[in-house]
C-alpha cells in the first residue's frame, strides 16, 4: 500500500492506499446529475494518457494531437501532465482548497482552471478536486507535486485469473433510479469501440442474449449487414470447462484485470480480445439463479420475489456511451484507416 505525500514538504495528503485498475468511465460526462465517488475507498489508480489542465480548443496539428495519444478531431485535447493519480475525496489528508481556482458549470468545481487543493502545511498546488454535475467525484494528485511512499502495510499480491471471485465485482446493469447504470454505458462504449476495430468495418454475429442487448443496436447502425460475419463471444476463466469443446470465436470479449488492468489473454492466437469492464463482464459471464422456488424466512440477497413492489427495471433501451465511445476511438490509432475515420468524422452515434 501507498501513502501519496507533497514533493514539497513530505506531508501525507492521502491514508493508505491499494492500487487498482483505472475505470472504465474515469472520464465520463452524463449530463445534469450529481454522481458518487469514481473510486473505492482506499484505492487509487493512474491514468497513463494526458488529461486535466490545460486544454486547447484550436490551432492543434495533427503530429501535435497524435504526441497527446489523439488520432483524430476532437472538441479539445488535454495537455496535462501523464500519469495522474486519482483517489476518492475522502481518502484525502491535509489539504485546503484554492478558492481563486474553483470554478465550474453548476454545482461545484470541474478543475478547468488547473490544480484546486494546495498542501496545507506548505501552500504549494498539488490536486485538483472535481466535484461538479454530470462528473464522477474524483480527487487528481498531480504527478510533479506529489509522490508516492510505501505505507508499511505490505499490499497481496495480483490474484491470478482463475483464483479470482468473479461474483464479488459483478454490477447489476440499472441504478435504483430506473435508468441504466452509467459504468454500463461507459463500458459498453468503451468497449464498442475496440469491437469495431476487430471487425476491420465487415459485420459482426452477435450472440443471442445480454451481449446482444449490450451491442446490437450500435452495431447495427455502424456496420453492414452481411454472411461473412465475424463471430463475437464472451470470454475468460471459467467460462470453459477442461474438455468441452467450444467453437474458437474471431472476436473475443474479455475482462481486465482487477488490479492491473490487462485485458484476459484468449488462448487461441486467432481471436482477437476486446477489453470489457470487469464489473460488466462478471454479471455478463457468472450464471444467475432466476427459476422460481419456494423460501421461508428472511429472503438472501439477489432472490427474486413475486410481490410488490417489482424490482426496478429502466424504462428505454440500453445504449452505449457515445461520448465515451468516441473518446476512446479518437485514441486508437486505428481511426486513421479510411473506413473507420469516415464513420468517426460522420459523428454516427452509437
Amino acid at each position: 500500500m501507498d501513502v501519496f505525500v507533497c514533493r514539497g514538504c513530505g506531508s501525507a495528503l492521502t491514508s493508505p492506499l491499494s492500487p487498482v485498475a483505472l475505470p472504465a468511465h474515469a472520464h465520463q460526462s452524463v449530463g445534469h446529475v450529481m454522481l458518487p465517488p469514481l473510486m473505492e475507498p482506499g484505492t487509487y489508480a493512474v491514468d497513463p494518457a494526458p488529461s486535466g489542465a490545460p486544454w486547447r480548443w484550436e490551432g492543434i496539428g495533427e503530429a501535435e494531437a497524435e504526441a497527446q495519444g489523439v488520432f483524430a478531431l476532437v472538441g479539445s485535447v488535454s495537455f496535462g501532465a501523464r500519469g495522474r493519480t486519482v483517489v476518492a475525496p475522502g481518502d484525502t489528508r491535509g489539504t485546503v482548497l484554492i478558492p481563486e481556482k474553483c470554478d465550474g458549470d453548476c454545482f461545484g468545481p470541474d478543475g478547468r482552471d488547473g490544480p484546486n487543493l494546495a498542501c496545507e502545511r506548505c501552500g504549494s498546488p498539488v490536486a485538483t478536486r472535481i466535484d461538479d454535475c454530470s462528473l464522477w467525484q474524483a480527487v487528481w494528485l498531480e504527478p510533479d507535486a506529489v509522490r508516492p511512499e510505501p505505507a508499511g502495510e505490505q499490499a497481496p499480491p495480483p490474484l491470478g485469473w482463475e483464483t479470482m471471485t468473479w461474483n464479488s465485482y459483478s454490477t447489476p446493469p440499472f441504478a435504483p433510479e430506473d435508468t441504466w447504470h452509467y459504468r454500463w454505458q461507459a463500458a459498453a462504449g468503451s468497449a464498442l469501440a475496440h469491437l469495431l476495430v476487430a471487425s476491420a468495418g465487415g459485420p459482426l454475429a452477435l450472440p443471442d442474449g445480454p451481449v446482444m442487448d449490450l451491442f446490437g443496436r450500435a452495431v447495427a447502425r455502424l456496420l453492414p449487414p452481411g454472411p461473412a460475419a465475424k463471430s463475437v463471444a464472451l470470454a475468460g476463466p471459467g467460462l470453459r470447462a477442461p474438455g468441452t469443446a467450444v467453437p474458437v470465436p474471431d472476436i473475443a470479449l474479455v475482462p481486465r484485470h482487477p488490479r492491473t488492468g490487462e485485458p484476459w489473454k484468449p488462448p487461441s492466437d486467432a481471436t482477437v480480445a476486446v477489453p470489457l469492464a470487469t464489473e460488466v463482464w462478471a454479471h455478463l459471464a457468472l450464471p444467475r439463479e432466476t427459476s422460481p422456488r419456494p423460501m421461508s424466512g428472511r429472503l438472501p440477497d439477489g432472490v427474486l420475489r413475486d410481490d410488490y413492489p417489482l424490482p426496478d427495471h429502466p424504462w428505454r433501451l440500453f445504449e452505449p456511451d457515445q461520448t465515451v465511445f468516441r473518446r476512446t476511438l479518437a485514441r486508437l490509432p486505428a481511426v486513421r484507416q479510411p473506413w473507420l475515420r469516415a464513420l468517426y468524422d460522420g459523428r454516427t452515434t452509437p
